[in-house]
């Protein structure tokens, strides 16, 4: 097994928890209809879950940085996500 870069390590999890809480706002934003933000948060996304892929097709290890970061960034999206009662889901700005 190839030693792990913690830089390499931190950065794959910070991507991947990034990339969860992007993509509970684009569902967010498709939930509520809304093609201009849906849109703006999906590029988001991919641009996020890329790095994270490519830093860690070279070691296996990072898959697990991966799989922390995404769990942590789903549970803290949603602990903090506040829908207004009555009113389209948050990152559903209007277009």
């Amino acid at each position: 097994m190839a030693a792990i870069d913690p830089l390499t390590a931190g950065a794959v999890f910070l991507a991947t928890a990034g990339t969860d809480a992007v993509y509970v706002m684009f569902t967010s934003a498709v939930v509520a209809r809304k093609r201009v933000p849906a849109a703006t948060w999906s590029s988001i996304w991919y641009l996020l879950s890329s790095y994270a892929v490519i830093s860690y097709t070279d070691n296996w290890v990072y898959v697990a940085f991966a799989g922390i970061g995404s769990w942590v960034g789903a549970y803290v999206t949603i602990t903090f996500l506040h829908r207004p009662p009555g009113g389209p889901p948050v990152g559903a700005a209007p277009e």
